[in-house]
């Protein structure tokens, strides 16, 4: 696999991550997953992909997709931070208890997938 489809398939997990995280905050609520008029994962999803889209833009995440200190904690950093501001900015809700889970989440699929695949790559003597 070349750089270019290793990063394409880092920003598919990722987006992808922050999707699955988008329809279980809107199932939890009793919201449903699409919402009025069919928008309303897109809302609540919105927020987060721009912040991670910033991420990868800070980190230069195309060049090390797959590093999760250079890449992953930064995109996770954005996701958390930019999201939350851009919620607060389209005037939908940010409280404590939902920034914790959502850290607590998005740290676990944004990180923890480039450190499962970096522990792989290492013992099958690849360069993470």
């Amino acid at each position: 696999m070349n750089l270019r489809q290793a990063a394409i398939g880092a920003v598919a997990l990722d987006a992808g991550a922050i999707v699955v995280f988008s329809a279980i905050g809107r199932a939890s609520h009793e919201e449903g997953v699409l919402g009025e008029a069919g928008l309303g994962l897109a809302t609540t999803a919105w927020p987060f992909l721009a912040g991670a889209g910033i991420g990868w833009a800070l980190s230069r995440g195309w060049r090390r997709p797959c590093d999760w200190r250079r890449t992953g904690a930064v995109v996770w950093a954005s996701t958390l931070v930019g999201g939350m501001l851009l919620r607060v900015a389209s005037v939908q809700g940010v409280q404590v208890s939902f920034v914790i889970v959502a850290a607590l989440f998005l740290a676990a699929f944004l990180v923890g997938w480039r450190v499962v695949s970096g522990y792989i790559a290492t013992r099958k003597g690849l360069k993470p």
